[in-house]
């Protein structure tokens, strides 16, 4: 019976921060509030396009700058995808009624968990929406943050096959052909996507701006930037591509160089977190008489749940300061 107790509070603890994650961490991160003010500040409009033949300084100009607006759009509307576009980052080929009857089979057997360990009602409750909310979505999480960092161990290498190729005579088009082809996952992919895109009549700079949606990264977005804006405006397009793949190495190059800083941090976050558990495990396994009050007294549980919520927001605030994002 003790294990079995000790059992449900350790599931209702990881229920508990899988919904906090999911519903708290984006408030207490100010994701939102960034969002908005981006949004209140930005305001697009059309500029008309004028003849690429005549166009003067200042029509580059509008034109320019019609290109920036149009992907900062788009940009703010990769930040809160829909359900079957956060499907499709993570790259799994299921649908959204896949995906909701997964959620919904995940959230009945953790409330049949629950049920089955004589936890009662409301733990078992909390054990099904935190299996059928937060569960799924972070598998989601994890598996595009996982496809996102294949892409980038290739995608700089890929942008050097597009700057020899051009610099050898090949047009755009074929130069993405290339790499549709021959390039590692899942850059191939992409790329594919681009060209099919292409293929059904959409302009090349806009199906090149559409891989920030389906990989929302800052590299995928320099890319189709570079892109919009030479098919807009000119230029040599060679050398454009050449500067953006040393800036490609460089973030990867000080990406690894921040990731190698702060893994002392990290440890220590680590090791701060479970250590409260771990002690919790000592102590029950050589005095459970003592640690038991913890859950067989009403001021025990109190203090317990306590103890989970301000473990939870401190496990927040430490990923908070150690991650660091640019």
């Amino acid at each position: 019976m003790p294990l079995q107790t000790l059992a449900v509070f350790f599931l209702a603890t990881v229920a508990a921060g899988g919904v906090a994650w999911v519903f708290l961490y984006p408030i207490l991160s100010g994701e939102r509030q960034v969002e908005k003010r981006k949004a209140s500040v930005a305001k697009p409009e059309r500029t008309p396009r004028a003849d690429p033949a005549r166009q003067g300084p200042k029509v580059r100009r509008e034109q320019l700058e019609e290109t920036l607006r149009e992907l900062e759009r788009r940009q703010r509307k990769a930040k809160n995808p829909p359900l079957s576009v956060r499907i499709e980052q993570a790259g799994l080929r299921w649908s959204r009624q896949q995906f909701l009857i997964v959620s919904a089979v995940l959230g009945a057997v953790g409330f049949l968990m629950g049920l089955l360990m004589n936890a009662g009602l409301p733990v078992a409750a909390v054990l099904g929406v935190a299996a059928a909310v937060g569960a799924p979505r972070w598998l989601l999480a994890f598996l595009k943050r996982r496809r996102e960092q294949q892409f980038l161990d290739v995608f700089p290498d890929a942008v050097d096959v597009v700057v020899r190729g051009i610099k050898a005579g090949l047009p755009l088009l074929d130069c993405l052909k290339v790499i549709a082809t021959e390039a590692p996952e899942p850059v191939r992919s992409e790329f594919k996507a681009i060209v099919e895109t292409q293929t059904v009549g959409l302009p090349l700079g806009e199906a090149c701006a559409k891989l920030y949606e389906r990989v929302p990264l800052a590299e995928a977005n320099f890319f189709g930037i570079v892109i919009g804006i030479q098919q807009k405006t000119g230029g040599n397009l060679s050398e454009a591509l050449s500067n953006l793949s040393r800036v490609l190495r460089d973030r990867k190059r000080m990406k690894a160089k921040i990731k190698a800083m702060s893994m002392e941090a990290k440890a220590s976050a680590m090791i701060i977190a479970a250590l409260p558990v771990a002690v919790m495990l000592l102590v029950y396994l050589t005095s459970p008489n003592y640690i038991e009050l913890l859950w067989t007294e009403p001021v025990g549980r109190v203090m317990l749940a306590g103890c989970v919520i301000w473990m939870s927001l401190g496990v927040l605030v430490m990923k908070k300061m150690i991650n660091f994002d640019f």
